[in-house]
């Protein structure tokens, strides 16, 4: 018997891996990891989109009045992004934007 045979495989799943790596749901580490990723997948939206409205960056600034290097820099991380700037983005390719907010069952206090 060789070594492979003898050795038994974990599966995970994706959420395992991530509940072992980075921490279960509701930890920073965790929190922070699931909102950049959300961030990341708003730039390849906002690419995917573009792309599909046959733009270029530069055509897609000018739309929204910015240069070609801040549509470039959105598309790779929205994560220094306004909002306000990403509405603009997504009027200009006549796309709905919709936002959800999920309060959180936790103490609020007014201090």
């Amino acid at each position: 018997m060789t070594v492979m045979e003898n050795t038994k495989l974990r599966i995970y799943t994706l959420d395992e891996a991530k509940d072992k790596h980075l921490g279960k749901v509701g930890t920073d580490k965790r929190d922070k990891y699931e909102y950049e990723l959300r961030l990341d997948l708003l730039g390849e939206m906002i690419k995917q989109t573009r792309k599909e409205r046959q733009l270029t960056q530069s055509q897609l600034g000018e739309l929204i009045g910015v240069q070609k290097s801040q549509i470039s820099r959105i598309e790779r991380n929205a994560k220094n992004v306004t909002i306000e700037t990403i509405l603009k983005v997504f009027r200009a390719l006549k796309a709905k934007v919709n936002f959800n907010v999920e309060l959180l069952d936790e103490e609020f206090k007014i201090a």
